[in-house]
Protein backbone atom coordinates (compact mmCIF):
# COMPACT_ATOMS: atom_id res chain seq x y z
CA UNK A 1 0.00 0.00 0.00
CA UNK A 2 1.65 3.40 -0.68
CA UNK A 3 1.81 5.94 2.00
CA UNK A 4 2.83 9.75 2.35
CA UNK A 5 3.83 10.79 5.48
CA UNK A 6 4.85 14.50 6.30
CA UNK A 7 6.48 15.23 9.89
CA UNK A 8 8.61 18.50 11.74
CA UNK A 9 11.14 18.41 13.65
CA UNK A 10 12.19 21.37 15.72
CA UNK A 11 15.70 21.89 16.74
CA UNK A 12 17.11 24.92 18.82
CA UNK A 13 20.49 26.56 17.93
CA UNK A 14 23.16 29.06 18.79
CA UNK A 15 24.88 31.99 17.28
CA UNK A 16 28.03 30.13 15.87
CA UNK A 17 27.83 27.65 12.81
CA UNK A 18 25.77 24.98 14.43
CA UNK A 19 26.52 21.62 13.04
CA UNK A 20 24.08 19.12 14.51
CA UNK A 21 23.78 15.47 14.09
CA UNK A 22 19.90 14.65 13.55
CA UNK A 23 20.21 11.03 12.25
CA UNK A 24 18.42 9.09 15.14
CA UNK A 25 15.49 11.32 15.18
CA UNK A 26 15.13 11.37 11.43
CA UNK A 27 15.54 7.46 11.46
CA UNK A 28 12.75 7.34 14.23
CA UNK A 29 10.00 9.11 12.77
CA UNK A 30 10.95 6.84 9.42
CA UNK A 31 10.22 4.31 11.55
CA UNK A 32 7.05 5.34 12.81
CA UNK A 33 5.69 5.36 8.80
CA UNK A 34 5.61 1.81 8.80
CA UNK A 35 6.99 2.10 5.05
CA UNK A 36 9.60 -0.16 3.83
CA UNK A 37 10.29 0.71 0.32
CA UNK A 38 10.81 4.80 -0.33
CA UNK A 39 11.77 7.83 -0.43
CA UNK A 40 12.57 10.28 2.30
CA UNK A 41 12.83 14.14 2.00
CA UNK A 42 14.09 16.25 4.61
CA UNK A 43 13.89 20.57 3.84
CA UNK A 44 14.52 23.67 6.12
CA UNK A 45 12.78 26.82 5.94
CA UNK A 46 14.90 29.86 6.00
CA UNK A 47 17.44 30.93 4.24
CA UNK A 48 20.29 30.63 6.79
CA UNK A 49 20.46 26.88 7.06
CA UNK A 50 21.33 23.98 5.38
CA UNK A 51 21.02 20.07 5.32
CA UNK A 52 24.00 17.66 4.08
CA UNK A 53 25.32 14.40 5.29
CA UNK A 54 28.98 14.14 6.87
CA UNK A 55 30.84 11.17 8.97
CA UNK A 56 29.85 12.87 12.31
CA UNK A 57 32.43 13.14 14.51
CA UNK A 58 34.79 15.73 15.93
CA UNK A 59 37.10 15.73 13.34
CA UNK A 60 35.31 15.78 10.01
CA UNK A 61 32.88 18.12 11.87
CA UNK A 62 35.92 20.82 12.77
CA UNK A 63 37.01 20.52 9.12
CA UNK A 64 33.95 20.99 8.01
CA UNK A 65 33.32 24.31 9.75
CA UNK A 66 36.58 25.34 8.76
CA UNK A 67 36.38 24.35 5.15
CA UNK A 68 32.92 26.56 5.28
CA UNK A 69 34.80 29.35 6.95
CA UNK A 70 37.76 29.45 4.22
CA UNK A 71 35.35 29.36 1.54
CA UNK A 72 33.15 31.89 2.46
CA UNK A 73 34.79 33.68 5.49
CA UNK A 74 32.42 35.96 7.77
CA UNK A 75 34.67 38.78 8.22
CA UNK A 76 34.94 40.38 4.34
CA UNK A 77 32.08 42.92 2.70
CA UNK A 78 28.66 41.53 2.06
CA UNK A 79 25.69 43.56 -0.18
CA UNK A 80 23.29 42.49 2.39
CA UNK A 81 25.16 43.88 5.31
CA UNK A 82 25.48 46.91 3.64
CA UNK A 83 21.50 46.72 2.91
CA UNK A 84 20.11 45.15 6.14
CA UNK A 85 23.01 45.92 9.14
CA UNK A 86 22.26 42.57 10.41
CA UNK A 87 25.71 41.30 10.11
CA UNK A 88 24.64 37.70 8.26
CA UNK A 89 25.23 38.08 4.08
CA UNK A 90 27.51 35.45 5.13
CA UNK A 91 25.14 32.71 6.45
CA UNK A 92 22.78 33.58 3.19
CA UNK A 93 25.82 32.69 0.62
CA UNK A 94 26.71 29.60 2.84
CA UNK A 95 23.25 27.95 2.91
CA UNK A 96 22.46 28.64 -1.22
CA UNK A 97 25.38 26.90 -1.52
CA UNK A 98 24.95 24.00 0.76
CA UNK A 99 21.49 23.93 0.06
CA UNK A 100 17.57 23.41 2.07
CA UNK A 101 17.00 20.08 1.33
CA UNK A 102 18.03 16.53 1.21
CA UNK A 103 16.71 13.10 -0.17
CA UNK A 104 17.60 9.40 1.04
CA UNK A 105 15.74 6.17 -0.11
CA UNK A 106 14.54 3.76 1.99
CA UNK A 107 14.73 -0.11 1.76
CA UNK A 108 14.07 -2.11 4.64
CA UNK A 109 12.32 0.25 6.30
CA UNK A 110 15.43 1.80 7.16
CA UNK A 111 17.70 4.98 5.82
CA UNK A 112 19.94 3.57 3.35
CA UNK A 113 22.92 5.38 4.61
CA UNK A 114 26.63 4.63 4.62
CA UNK A 115 28.31 3.23 7.56
CA UNK A 116 29.65 6.35 8.08
CA UNK A 117 27.12 8.76 7.12
CA UNK A 118 24.69 10.98 9.27
CA UNK A 119 22.02 13.26 8.49
CA UNK A 120 23.11 17.17 9.92
CA UNK A 121 21.51 20.40 10.02
CA UNK A 122 24.08 22.95 9.53
CA UNK A 123 22.62 26.33 11.09
CA UNK A 124 25.35 29.61 9.75
CA UNK A 125 23.02 32.33 11.63
CA UNK A 126 24.45 34.87 13.96
CA UNK A 127 21.92 34.46 16.23
CA UNK A 128 20.25 32.03 17.83
CA UNK A 129 17.28 30.31 16.12
CA UNK A 130 14.33 27.75 16.38
CA UNK A 131 14.84 25.96 12.85
CA UNK A 132 11.87 23.64 11.79
CA UNK A 133 12.83 20.77 9.15
CA UNK A 134 9.88 19.16 7.35
CA UNK A 135 10.15 15.77 6.78
CA UNK A 136 8.16 13.80 4.13
CA UNK A 137 8.29 9.72 3.33
CA UNK A 138 6.86 8.57 0.59
CA UNK A 139 6.50 4.58 -0.10
CA UNK A 140 4.94 1.34 0.35
CA UNK A 141 4.22 -0.04 3.23
CA UNK A 142 4.14 -4.16 3.96
CA UNK A 143 0.31 -5.83 3.05
CA UNK A 144 -0.79 -8.37 5.22
CA UNK A 145 -2.52 -10.61 3.86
Amino acid sequence: MFSLETFTLEVKTTSGTDILDLTAMVAAEVEQTGVAEGLLTLFISGSTAALTTIEYESGVVNDLREAIHRLFPREIPYEHDRRWGDGNGYSHVRAAFLKPSLSIPIAGGRLLLGTWQQIVLLDFDNRPRQRSIQGQVMGTRPTNG
